[in-house]
C-alpha cells in the first residue's frame, strides 16, 4: 500500500512517501523537502551477529553528483569513497538514534540515505536525518522512537528554522538538535561566539519544532508502521553477575578501579578477569561472554560510586579538572607547534602555512562550498592508548574529531585580506584518556598563535560528563571526563568557546535524552572550565599571536590590481607570469577580483615581483624611469624589455649624447640599461630614452 504524508516545516512542505519504493527494506521513506529528494531505508538481519558485544549499526549518507547536475571528476567518472561531509552527516544521524535501539540487540542494522536531488533551499543532510528516523519507526526493527531533528541558523540576531545552504554557510549559527517526545538527545553546533543563554534559547526552539515533527511521524507510524519483530536478547544472565561477585566482591572492584592511572586500572581488571576465567573454566557459555559481563560489573560499580558517593575513579572532585600543562615551539623548523596535556590526554598540534592556492578543493553537493582555507586534521594512533594495530588512515571518529576542532576555531581566524594564507593544523594524539578533541582545540589555538596567525581571541574546549539515576532530577555532572567516565557514563558534552561565547558544541549520549536542567548545567560547567584552562594553562604558555610568521614559513604579500589587467600579468599562455616567477623566485596567485598574492622566502625577490607587476599594470606616463634589458637591436635603434612581456623602443638618436652610426657601437644584446619614458611614438609603441636619464 502506497501513501503520501505532508506537513509544513520551516516555511516549506515536507512530504513523505511510504510504500512507493524499496519495498523489500524493513522500512523505507521517500523524502521530499522542496525539490530535495532523499530515499531513506532501514534494514536489519534476521539473526544477531555472533561473537560481538556491541550493536552493529551502520549509517550511510550517499552523495550522488547527479543530484546537483554534475558528473564526478577523475578517470572513472563515478562516485568514490564518502566525502568528509557524508561521513559527518552519517555520524549526526547515528548519534541520536543509536541509544534508542535495545541495549541487548545484536542484529546487523543499516540506515541508508540516497540523495537523489538537491534544492539549495533545503539541505539534504536534514532530510536524511528525518528520513532515517521515519524509515526506522515504520519498520519492524525494534526502536524506541520516534525522534526528530531540526536545524537552526542565525542571521543578524534572528533565528532561522532549517536554513538554506547559503544561510547555513553565511550565518552566525549552525545548530542541529535531535529530540524525542520528552528530551533533547543530540546537539551539534558551530557558532560565531554565541552567548550561552542565546544558545540555550536556540536549542529549545529546535526542540519545540521537533515535537511537531514527532506528532507527524506518530501519524505515519499509526497508519503504516509494521509490528516490531521479536529478537534474540544478548543480555548477560544475572547468574553470571552473581558468580562474578563471589569471585570479586563489590568492595574489591571499587579498589580495582579507584586509581588515577589508566594502566594500573586496566591491570587490576585483567587480574579479576583471570581469576574469573579460572573459576569458570568448565563453563564455555559463560567464558564466551565473561569480558562483557566484567565490563558491565565495572560500569555499575563506577556509576554507583559517582552517583551515590560523588567519588570519581581518580579521586577528583566533581568539578575538578585534571593536571594541565602547555608548551609551544617544541618542534623545530615547522611553522608553528604546541602541546597540550590534561591528565593522561596529550595532543601535539603542528600548524603549516601556505599560499591561498593550496586551499583544499571541495567537490560535493553544496554548490556554495568549493574550497576550504582552514583545514584541521586529527590523528589517533594505537600507541596513544597502549594498543597495537596497523594504521589504515583516518576513520569516521578521526574525521569527526578533526571537524569539531576545525569548527571551534573558524570564528576567530583572520580574513583572507588580513592574512592571505591557507592554514592547516594537524593534531597528533600522543596519549589518550578522554576528550582528545577538546585537547586538540586547545593545542591548535596555541599552535596557530605560535605560527603568527593573528587569531582574534583565544579558544579552549572541555567535555562535561553525566551519570543519571532512576529519576530525572537524580544526576551528577562531571567536569573534564576521562575515558572511563565517558565509557561508563551517560553523556559526553563537548563545548568550545572564547571568553565571550560558544564556537562549537558536540553532544553524545547513551540514554534516552537530557532534561533542560542537565543541558543548562553542562553548558555553564563547560564555560567555567574553559575559562580556567585559558587563564591557568594556555595564557602562561602563549598569551597572544606572534607579531610575524615563523622564519621557516613562506612570506606572503598581497596587492590589488585592476581586474581588467589580469590578462596583462598572466600573458599569452602564462608566459609573462611564469617569467616573473622564474626571475624572482616567487609563487604568484591571482583571484578574479584582482587580488595578487606573492609568496616567497626572499624579500628582495618578492619586492622585485611586486615592482614588475605594478609596472605591467600601470598606465605609463612620460618621465617614468625603468631598468630593463636590451632584447633586440635594429638599424634604427633597440628594444628594451623593462618587465616580462613589456618592451619599449629606444631610437638610435636617444641612445647616447653624442652621435652614433651603429647601435652595436654602444649596446649589445643582454645589456641592462636604465631608460626614461617619452610616451608613445606614432606607431603606438612605448618610446624610451637612455641619454635623457
Amino acid at each position: 500500500m502506497y501513501k503520501s504524508y505532508s506537513m509544513e516545516l520551516g516555511g516549506r512542505t515536507l512530504t513523505v512517501d511510504v510504500g512507493r519504493v524499496a519495498k523489500q527494506a524493513n522500512g523505507a521513506a521517500l523524502m521530499h523537502y522542496g525539490d530535495t529528494t532523499v530515499l531513506s531505508t532501514a534494514t536489519a538481519s534476521e539473526k544477531p551477529r555472533e561473537g560481538i558485544d556491541f550493536f552493529p549499526l551502520s549509517v550511510e549518507f550517499e552523495e550522488k553528483m547527479y543530484a546537483v547536475g554534475k558528473i564526478p571528476g577523475g578517470f572513472n567518472k563515478r562516485e568514490g569513497k564518502a566525502s568528509e561531509n557524508a561521513v559527518l552527516t552519517a555520524r549526526v544521524i547515528d548519534r541520536p538514534m543509536r541509544p534508542l535501539f535495545p541495549k541487548d540487540y545484536r542484529n546487523d542494522c543499516t540506515l541508508n540515505n540516497l540523495v537523489l536531488s538537491v534544492d539549495p533551499e533545503c539541505r539534504p543532510e536534514l532530510v536524511a536525518m528525518l528520513g532515517s528516523a521515519i524509515a526506522t519507526c515504520i519498520s519492524d526493527i525494534p526502536f524506541d522512537g520516534p525522534c526528530a531533528t531540526t536545524q537552526i541558523g542565525m542571521i543578524d540576531g534572528h533565528f532561522i528554522v532549517n536554513p538554506s545552504q547559503e544561510q547555513w554557510k553565511n550565518g552566525d549559527l549552525n545548530l542541529t538538535v535531535a529530540s524525542t517526545k520528552q528530551k533533547v538527545i543530540m546537539i551539534e553546533a558551530g557558532a560565531n561566539e554565541i552567548p550561552e543563554d542565546k544558545m540555550i534559547e536556540a536549542i529549545y526552539k529546535a526542540h519545540d519544532i521537533n515535537q511537531e515533527i514527532i506528532a507527524f511521524i506518530d501519524k505515519i507510524v499509526a497508519e503504516m508502521g509494521k509490528p516490531k519483530h521479536e529478537y534474540t536478547s544478548c543480555a548477560i544472565p544475572e547468574e553470571l553477575f552473581a558468580a562474578i561477585r563471589e569471585v570479586c566482591p563489590p568492595d574489591q572492584m571499587e579498589t580495582a578501579v579507584f586509581t588515577d592511572d589508566k594502566q594500573t586500572r586496566e591491570a587490576n581488571i585483567r587480574d579479576i578477569t583471570a581469576k574469573c576465567e579460572e573459576k569458570f573454566a568448565d563453563n564455555e557459555e559463560w567464558l564466551a561472554i565473561l569480558g562483557e559481563a566484567i565490563y558491565q560489573y565495572e560500569k555499575k560499580t563506577i556509576r554507583k560510586m559517582i552517583l551515590k558517593d560523588h567519588k570519581r575513579p581518580d579521586g577528583r572532585e566533581i568539578t575538578q579538572i585534571r593536571p594541565l600543562a602547555a608548551e609551544v615551539d617544541l618542534i623545530p623548523r615547522v611553522h608553528g607547534s604546541a602541546m597540550f596535556t590534561r591528565g593522561q590526554t596529550q595532543i601535539c598540534d603542528i600548524t603549516t602555512l601556505a599560499p591561498l592556492s593550496d586551499m583544499q578543493k571541495v567537490d560535493g553537493l553544496d554548490s556554495f562550498e568549493t574550497s576550504k582555507r582552514y583545514i584541521h586534521h586529527y590523528n589517533f594512533p594505537s600507541y596513544s592508548v597502549g594498543e597495537t594495530k596497523p594504521s589504515r588512515g583516518p576513520g569516521r571518529r578521526e574525521i569527526g574529531h578533526g571537524a569539531l576542532a576545525e569548527r571551534a576555531l573558524i570564528p576567530v581566524l583572520p580574513s583572507e585580506e588580513e592574512f592571505p594564507y591557507a592554514i592547516r593544523c594537524v593534531s597528533e594524539t600522543f596519549e589518550s584518556n578522554g576528550s582528545t578533541s577538546m585537547a586538540s582545540t586547545c593545542a591548535s589555538c596555541m599552535s596557530l598563535m605560535s605560527a603568527g596567525v593573528p587569531i582574534k581571541k583565544m579558544v579552549a574546549g572541555i567535555s562535561c560528563g553525566l551519570v543519571t539515576g532512576d529519576t530525572d532530577d537524580d544526576f551528577v555532572l562531571l567536569t573534564d571526563i576521562q575515558g572511563l567516565e565517558d565509557f561508563f557514563g551517560d553523556m559526553d558534552f563537548k563545548v568550545t568557546g572564547t571568553t565571550d561565547g560558544i564556537t562549537a558544541i558536540q553532544m553524545d549520549i547513551k540514554i534516552h535524552g537530557l532534561t533542560r536542567p542537565i543541558v543548562e548545567g553542562a553548558i555553564a560547567r563547560c564555560r567555567e572550565a574553559r575559562l580556567f584552562i585559558m587563564d591557568n594553562c594556555m595564557k602562561p604558555a602563549i598569551s597572544e599571536p606572534r607579531p610575524s610568521v615563523n622564519k621557516y614559513a613562506p612570506k606572503i604579500v598581497q596587492i590589488k590590481i585592476d581586474p581588467e589587467k589580469i590578462g596583462d600579468v598572466v600573458g599569452q599562455r602564462g608566459k609573462t607570469i611564469n617569467a616573473i616567477i622564474e626571475q624572482c623566485g616567487v609563487r604568484i596567485d591571482i583571484t578574479d577580483d584582482g587580488a595578487v598574492s606573492i609568496c616567497g622566502t626572499d624579500k628582495e625577490g618578492m619586492d622585485r615581483a611586486i615592482e614588475l607587476i605594478k609596472i605591467i599594470t600601470t598606465d605609463f606616463e612620460a618621465g617614468q624611469i625603468f631598468t630593463g634589458k636590451v632584447v633586440s637591436i635594429k638599424e634604427f635603434g633597440c628594444f628594451v624589455e623593462f618587465a616580462p612581456g613589456k618592451e619599449g623602443m629606444v631610437h638610435i638618436s636617444k641612445i647616447a649624447k653624442e652621435r652614433i652610426n651603429h647601435v652595436e657601437d654602444v649596446l649589445t644584446l643582454g645589456d641592462t640599461v636604465t631608460v626614461k619614458c617619452l610616451g608613445k611614438d606614432k606607431m603606438g609603441r612605448m618610446s624610451f630614452s637612455i641619454k635623457d636619464v
